[in-house]
């Protein structure tokens, strides 16, 4: 079972995988191929690039809603593949676009359905959920006891936010989390998360196709086609250097030009 950290060390898990791939039952070609990457203990890493590109795949390797055919995947030095997979789950955060939140449960339920699981006491359970309903900035006295159809969109995309960090988790997986909602209501939840990140610690992987996004949260990014990774580098140097064509069609040449005058700030997050 993957644990907490120990104090004074990284809230963060690190993440390893090693030649991973994935192929389908009866594909011609690997969704996933011989990927090797290595995300840091609270490092925000962003899985960008277009549809069918293996990113979301590769993602649902890490906590085995899809089983890699190749290659391994440990999460603190723990071989994802030596775990029962429920428990694997319960131990890792994940948000997906279609939020999917128990329409018949209260939010402060939904958010408390991991920790209940895992045999939390009540008092504890509602403290947590004050905690992360207050930190994804809804405020609980008003939020607790709703239902999620009284929610707006982006309201539910917070609650799902907060219901994958309601177990304490050490890793996050986000799977184009903010596809669904409207221009302005993302870029704040953009927002929200990078100052979740910074307070909790918690390691990230975020999988996106929207380059403003990606520039806009990432610590890494990394660059997927044909179910491999091309680049894997800091967002300034994405945009100042990328790898190949592929790269610089994503990123755009005209408006990698106007990013990188808005990107300056990224620099600071740049890796010696």
């Amino acid at each position: 079972m993957l644990s907490h950290s120990p104090q004074g060390q990284s809230r963060g898990a690190a993440l390893r995988l090693r030649g991973v791939g994935v192929r389908y039952p009866g594909a011609t070609a690997a969704a996933v191929r011989d990927v090797d990457l290595d995300v840091a203990g609270g490092e925000l890493t962003v899985l960008l690039g277009p549809s069918g590109c293996g990113k979301s795949t590769l993602l649902r390797t890490v906590n085995r809603l899809i089983e890699p055919t190749a290659g391994s995947i440990a999460v603190d030095g723990v071989d994802v593949a030596t775990l029962d997979a429920v428990t694997l789950r319960r131990g890792i955060g994940y948000v997906i676009q279609a939020v999917g939140l128990f329409p018949h449960l209260t939010i402060a339920a939904n958010v408390g359905v991991v920790p209940q699981l895992l045999g939390w006491e009540p008092a504890r359970i509602a403290a947590r959920v004050d905690e992360l309903l207050s930190l994804v900035r809804l405020e609980p006295a008003r939020y607790r006891d709703r239902l999620p159809r009284e929610l707006s969109g982006g309201e539910q995309q917070r609650v799902g936010v907060a219901r994958a960090l309601a177990a304490e988790p050490r890793l996050l997986l986000m799977d184009e989390p903010f596809g669904a909602v409207d221009a302005i209501v993302r870029t704040s939840l953009q927002d929200e998360i990078r100052a979740i990140h910074r307070q909790l610690g918690t390691t990230i992987v975020f999988v996106t196709h929207d380059v403003d996004e990606a520039l806009r949260i990432a610590d890494r990014i990394v660059v997927m086609n044909g179910g491999t990774i091309v680049q894997n580098d800091v967002p300034a140097r994405v945009l100042a250097a990328p790898a190949d064509d592929v790269v610089r069609g994503l990123v755009g040449i005209d408006a990698a030009s106007r990013r990188f005058a808005e990107a300056r700030p990224l620099l600071a997050r740049e890796s010696p």
